[in-house]
């Protein structure tokens, strides 16, 4: 009975680590995936939060530390080393300590990440100019959220009240990418004329534009992209807590004259 009892335990922790493999990889996805996305709001995010950045790294170091236990857990398992399952069980404790910080890191931020958005979007919205190639990325980012979302502005379509180009324009332009028509040509970046009569005087409301901001799009955005974050996170905290019970049940069960045991070549 003890003998079946060591077989299964020992089995079932070699699938948990073909798991981890998997889910080490989403992991090391998401991280990767924070820091190269450069077409849409993650990089405004960027911007706005380095504890971001900093736990995108760790993100993408977790899921690689993962992926590795994952295949020295598989070894460990089916060889029966205890030395090697007890090493994995330590280097699991560690990134699942790391993995659960790292999601607090991000949860805790949220509003402080929500207010230095909120900054940076006004600050970019006052400083758009189609012409400045140093901020291009930034504003073509911008310009594809309120494509995407149908909005104008971070408050509303009045934030853009505050660019200097429109302003020396008499607001007889308005951005492009907040347009309400339909036209499919219409443009997306940059700012269009507004049809008025020549030296006369327009305010936001005469925009043909989208007149709700951004924010509570964005907001959803953020739930729905850092919920899947951290749900994942939390399956795999999970399973890692089931691993080293396993591994620490396997190795307790491994008879000591097993503990020299090493994979013959």
């Amino acid at each position: 009975m003890g003998s079946g009892c060591l077989k299964v335990t020992k089995y079932f922790l070699f699938l948990f680590n073909l798991l981890f493999l998997i889910l080490g990889a989403v992991i090391l996805g998401f991280g990767i995936w924070i820091l190269a996305d450069k077409t849409s709001f993650i990089a405004v995010l960027q911007m706005s939060s380095p504890s971001l950045k900093t736990a995108a790294y760790v993100l993408v170091g977790v899921g690689a530390l993962t992926m590795l236990m994952g295949f020295l857990g598989c070894i460990g398992a089916v060889n029966e080393i205890r030395c090697l399952l007890g090493l994995y069980f330590t280097c699991l404790m560690v990134i699942l300590i790391t993995q659960v910080s790292a999601g607090l890191v991000i949860y805790f931020q949220k509003e402080k990440l929500k207010e230095e958005v909120a900054h940076i979007i006004e600050n970019l919205i006052e400083n758009y100019d189609p012409l400045k190639d140093d901020q291009r990325n930034l504003q073509d980012v911008w310009d594809y959220v309120q494509r995407q979302v149908a909005c104008c502005g971070w408050t509303g379509a009045q934030d853009w009240e505050n660019n200097r180009i429109l302003i020396n324009q008499s607001m007889t332009e308005y951005p492009c990418s907040c347009s309400n028509s339909s036209n499919n040509l219409q443009v997306d970046s940059g700012f269009c004329k507004l049809d008025v009569p020549v030296n006369s005087t327009a305010t936001y409301a005469d925009w043909p534009v989208h007149e709700q901001g951004c924010t509570d799009g964005v907001e959803n955005w953020l739930k729905d992209n850092l919920g899947v974050i951290l749900g994942v996170c939390t399956g795999v905290a999970v399973i890692e807590l089931l691993g080293m019970i396993l591994s620490i049940s396997l190795c307790k069960n491994i008879h000591s004259e097993d503990y020299t045991k090493v994979p013959k070549s």
